[in-house]
């Protein structure tokens, strides 16, 4: 890679030299899929365009997993040691991909081919999943209970940020709709014969401001008004919120949300109305990055020349909330973030989805790619960490039965 001198490793060789052949492609990639951003669910014309360079250096496809028309599982090679590398590709409304995930699908791509062309002398199986509405339905957890993880020993993805992180944390998260019920009137006419969903929603989200003031570490919470009325001259008789609940861990969302539910239950009986709270997608647990696996990919990522924050920093800058937290609570993973310059601008940001597709973040690709690809390499080599990857699948899959 430029700046960065030749390996002269075999297989790191092999890796490096992969991604170079494939530099054009990768990024043409990455760039395809942020011209044309699809959301949740809906990544048809994503997925096609991802699946196909691995379909073509021979990885069997399989699409439709999980039962997710946007979701595959794509393999090549027959080895003890099973890698999975994560590709997402969904978008945000309106904002396109300011979470740019166009890069991490490229770059799981690149790696994805860079480990078929060291599979047979490595002793791998090469897994790339194509992992769709991580922003908005949980994805991964829908895979994770369809057991399409079940036979990976480790799995692996890098996300874009401002900065590079290896060690990155994330927040647990609810994705609560909370509908209140009342009954409509004429707000001038017979007000009195009406109960203000719309006030119910009002209140509940000032106890909610009031309540910030008592947050537990880590513990967040942010929403809006979905639906409030529909002329001002009707009292609403239904009113909807769209909340996430945030906390460092399992159970601190589980206190939040029980301290949260008695706002809007509040709102409910100061006017006289009713209310309902549905999750709307699959909770999401915090990451738990797996140590040595951090520490291989830290000394990869900084052989390519990158600074990456340093570990006692790492815990102080969650990245927000994924599902792939759910993933490394079961499989032995890592979800680093790898920096791309974003003058300034952060992730769900307009100006970040355009620094997505800058030469920066064409870097991001590759060396995206090289990390995770390396990374796996110097895990399937050091026979003690391929042991322990390989002992704790088993212990995994007989729980599993």
């Amino acid at each position: 890679m430029p700046g960065i001198d030749a390996p002269t490793d075999g297989a790191v060789a092999r890796v490096h030299a992969s991604v170079e052949a494939a530099k054009d492609r990768l990024i043409g990639l990455s760039h395809a899929l942020h011209a044309d951003p699809e959301l949740a669910f809906d990544e048809v014309r994503s997925t096609a365009r991802t699946i196909e360079p691995l379909r073509e250096r021979g990885f069997a496809v399989r699409t439709g997993v999980a039962g997710l028309p946007t979701a595959f599982r794509a393999v090549y090679g027959s080895g003890e040691l099973t890698v999975g590398l994560c590709a997402e590709y969904d978008a945000l409304p309106e904002i396109g991909h300011a979470c740019g995930h166009n890069i991490i699908a490229a770059a799981s791509v690149g790696a994805g081919l860079a480990l078929a062309d060291a599979a047979d002398e490595l002793g791998l199986t090469v897994v790339v999943l194509g992992t769709p509405a991580e922003e908005s339905g949980g994805g991964k957890v829908i895979m994770l209970d369809h057991g399409i993880f079940d036979d990976l020993a480790l799995a692996m993805m890098v996300h874009p940020g401002p900065f590079d992180v290896v060690g990155a944390r994330s927040l647990a998260l609810s994705d609560l709709s909370v509908l209140f019920h009342g009954r409509t009137a004429h707000a001038s006419a017979a007000p009195e014969r009406g109960r203000n969903a719309g006030d119910a929603a009002t209140i509940a989200q000032v106890a909610l401001g009031l309540l910030r003031q008592h947050l537990g570490p880590g513990q967040q919470l942010h929403g809006i008004v979905n639906d409030g009325g529909v002329a001002p001259n009707i009292v609403p008789g239904r009113a909807e919120l769209l909340y996430y609940l945030r906390a460092a861990d399992s159970a601190s969302l589980d206190d939040l949300t029980r301290r949260a539910s008695d706002c809007f239950a509040a709102g409910a009986l100061a006017t006289g109305c009713t209310h309902e709270i549905r999750t709307l997608a699959p909770t999401y647990t915090e990451l738990t990055p797996d140590p040595a696996l951090l520490a291989v990919y830290r000394e990869q990522i900084t052989g390519l020349g990158r600074t990456p924050l340093p570990p006692e920093f790492e815990a102080q800058r969650p990245l927000g909330s994924t599902d792939m937290g759910n993933v490394t609570n079961i499989v032995p993973g890592i979800h680093p973030v790898i920096g791309i310059e974003a003058d300034g601008a952060v992730t769900h940001q307009p100006e970040f989805a355009a620094a997505s597709v800058t030469a920066s973040a064409d870097r991001a690709v590759l060396d995206g790619a090289v990390a995770l690809a390396c990374t796996a390499v110097s895990v399937a080599r050091d026979e003690q960490h391929r042991s322990s990857l390989l002992q704790r699948l088993v212990r995994r899959q007989e729980d599993i039965r």
